[in-house]
């Protein structure tokens, strides 16, 4: 394994962050996985699962046993990292600019289409090189404007030519879960089963701006922009990755994190081994816009009536919103089935705050509903 080193763009002459990478294998190989943790900086339960999987690679690396490039950034923001208010992290928007750390990152497939169309054949292989190849072109001749773009270049530079990007997460209180892009729903079911999704929820592009959609998006946009002309094979599947809640940071549950990654990368071919058998998917996959997002109807002390990861039917009770002074109380319940993946950690709500999500099969009117 070597390390690296990537500066970002200095705030202040004093001062100055860099991102770094741990490298196992060779380029050229078996392929390339690029991993990263704790992109919002106080979600850190990937950044032990990163801890343990590197145990893991440094042993298998010790028995000659990576057979592809395996890229881990364990501190995707360091920025955010040192983000504190009267002792509590603040790791999820820049305190500089007001920006959420997993949004605003470039538009690859956009930078380069108009390029492309003179050089691409009927090669699906030349055609994935050249457009990785513009990708990176692309990318160096940014010129950020702050550090928090100097962080998203780096980032993409480290990520753009891999073939599968895993960013690792966390929500308030969760089951783990993970959110990809509908065309890679094959090469992401195995993922969801190694690692023990109890909701994978897959569109066709958000509109985010996130990090997994810079890595992953390009690739179908441009194979559906060069449909009936020219080849373009899927060259990156990206998953945001839910590794259950904030304070769920326990090596029992990071140790198992691990294994499963390990058994991907085994089963993506990186790793020597023949890999475990694949898990039972634990729930089917379901599409984003089935995601019902329910909110406060009015003020009061929350109290969930379930735990995540319990199966909700439709108009079943999900949470009492109660007003202490005039001792009343409202339910909140679901309008759709499915498995409830993630509740707020706040115990006393304003009116309209998000309190959970419910992960259902069919496609909401609108997609975010508010139900109370």
């Amino acid at each position: 394994m070597h390390v690296r080193h990537h500066p970002l763009l200095t705030r202040n002459p004093c001062t100055q962050r860099q991102l770094i990478s741990l490298h196992y294998g060779q380029p050229g190989g078996a392929g390339k996985v690029y991993l990263q943790a704790s992109l919002h900086a106080d979600e850190l339960p990937g950044m032990l699962a990163l801890h343990h999987l590197r145990l893991l690679l440094d042993e298998a690396e010790a028995r000659g046993e990576v057979l592809g490039e395996i890229v881990l950034v364990p501190i995707a923001n360091p920025i955010g990292l040192e983000q504190t208010l009267m002792h509590d992290a603040m790791g999820r928007f820049d305190f500089n600019s007001g920006e959420n750390f997993n949004r605003r990152y470039p538009d690859l497939a956009q930078m380069i289409q108009a390029q492309l169309g003179a050089e691409l054949n009927d090669d699906p292989q030349h055609n994935q090189q050249l457009i990785r190849r513009a990708m990176a072109a692309a990318l160096k001749r940014m010129l950020p404007g702050s550090e928090l773009d100097s962080l998203r270049q780096a980032q993409l530079l480290l990520a753009h030519d891999a073939d599968f990007v895993l960013d690792l997460h966390c929500d308030a209180q969760a089951v783990v879960h993970l959110y990809g892009e509908t065309p890679y729903q094959a090469q992401l079911e195995p993922l969801a089963r190694y690692i023990g999704a109890q909701a994978t929820l897959l569109a066709s592009g958000t509109g985010a701006g996130s990090f997994d959609e810079a890595c992953g998006q390009p690739w179908w946009r441009l194979a559906q922009q060069f449909a009936g002309r020219f080849p373009i094979p899927s060259g990156c599947v990206a998953a945001t990755v839910e590794l259950r809640g904030e304070a769920q940071v326990e090596h029992p549950l990071a140790r198992q994190d691990a294994a499963a990654l390990y058994a991907f990368l085994q089963h993506r071919g990186l790793l020597a081994g023949t890999p475990p058998p694949l898990p039972a998917l634990l729930q089917p996959i379901t599409p984003f816009d089935g995601s019902l997002t329910l909110r406060a109807p009015c003020a009061g002390l929350v109290v969930f009536l379930h735990s995540p990861g319990a199966w909700i039917e439709r108009d079943q009770p999900l949470v009492h919103i109660i007003d202490p002074i005039s001792g009343t109380t409202q339910v909140v319940c679901s309008t759709t089935s499915g498995v409830m993946y993630m509740r707020s950690a706040i115990r006393f709500a304003a009116a309209g705050v998000e309190l959970c999500k419910v992960a259902g099969a069919v496609p909401l009117a609108g997609g975010v509903v508010v139900s109370a």
